[in-house]
């Protein structure tokens, strides 16, 4: 299914021969230069809006054409949200702690967190109220948007599209765009006005149903930025001294933000997560010494 026709700002694709390219939008992410204020212009509100109620206007049986990575028997139910949180928990188990932990494991292990500790949210997410599945892009975040030189608001970055709880896009975006607390609500009720004047149920009990979403978020940033952390500060045989401050310092914010969602005993402290990765670094070059 194109989307390119219903959704107002996205860059075209073409096919050529076996190949899609996708067009080029000029201008700046919103996350660059004198764009990078906390809270949204009046016109890319708008547009913001808009774009809520582009993706909820595309339906999950509008899409059974498209080619989907999943088998059909593994497809879950309309409006299965607790079925859909369960696959997110699960993929981020299984991919991001289960199939790393050969090698990150005494990371992980050092600063407290594990896969089990997942399933609190599990037991959370049977209390999910079911709402209709719509088009998700994902990962609305700032470098996700880009401003054209005419100040419209454009998308980019489809490629973690899925379909599901339309809820989910919400938690998303605010989870990566950190805006302060006022402007935080203030877009909360913007995507419920928005996505009710198109699909009347897609918000239900979205209030109640909005934290243990964000909760995952920042369960699930606590896997992948451990991951990204290391990945960042290498190749080793010692991290790069330069950067670990600040980027022992982002991460043991992500930790912190992540206790509850973890039931974490403790948070590490700045100085446990720099020991951390230094004795991580250490142990890892012993390990491939010859």
């Amino acid at each position: 299914m194109q989307l390119h026709g219903r959704i107002a700002r996205i860059p075209e694709c073409v096919e050529v021969g076996d190949f899609c390219l996708q067009g080029f939008i000029e201008g700046r992410t919103l996350g660059s230069g004198p764009l990078r204020s906390r809270t949204l212009s009046p016109r890319h509100t708008g547009q913001l809006g808009q774009l809520f109620r582009e993706l909820v206007a595309i339906k999950s049986d509008e899409l059974e054409t498209v080619e989907r990575r999943c088998e059909p028997q593994d497809r879950l139910p309309d409006g299965d949200t607790t079925g859909f949180l369960h696959r997110l928990i699960h993929f981020t188990e299984d991919r991001f702690y289960s199939g790393h932990v050969t090698q990150y494991g005494t990371l992980f292990d050092e600063l407290g967190v594990c896969g089990a500790q997942l399933d609190g949210l599990r037991c959370q997410s049977e209390q999910l109220t079911d709402r209709p599945f719509t088009l998700i892009h994902g990962d609305l975040h700032r470098h996700n948007f880009i401003v054209d030189s005419a100040g419209d608001l454009w998308t980019i970055d489809w490629e973690l599209a899925v379909i599901g709880d339309p809820l989910y896009e919400l938690a998303t975006h605010l989870h990566l765009m950190r805006y302060p607390e006022r402007e935080e609500v203030r877009i909360a009720k913007l995507w419920q006005a928005e996505v009710e004047s198109v699909l009347p149920g897609s918000s239900l009990n979205w209030e109640q149903d909005l934290p243990i979403l964000l909760a995952y978020k920042r369960a699930q940033s606590a896997f992948t930025d451990i991951i990204r952390t290391a990945l960042a500060l290498g190749p080793g045989p010692e991290p790069n001294w330069r950067i670990l401050p600040r980027a022992a310092w982002k991460l043991q914010r992500v930790l912190a933000a992540a206790q509850e969602p973890l039931a974490l005993r403790s948070v590490p402290t700045l100085q446990q997560v720099l020991s951390a990765y230094a004795n991580w670094f250490r142990s890892s070059a012993a390990r491939s010494a010859p």
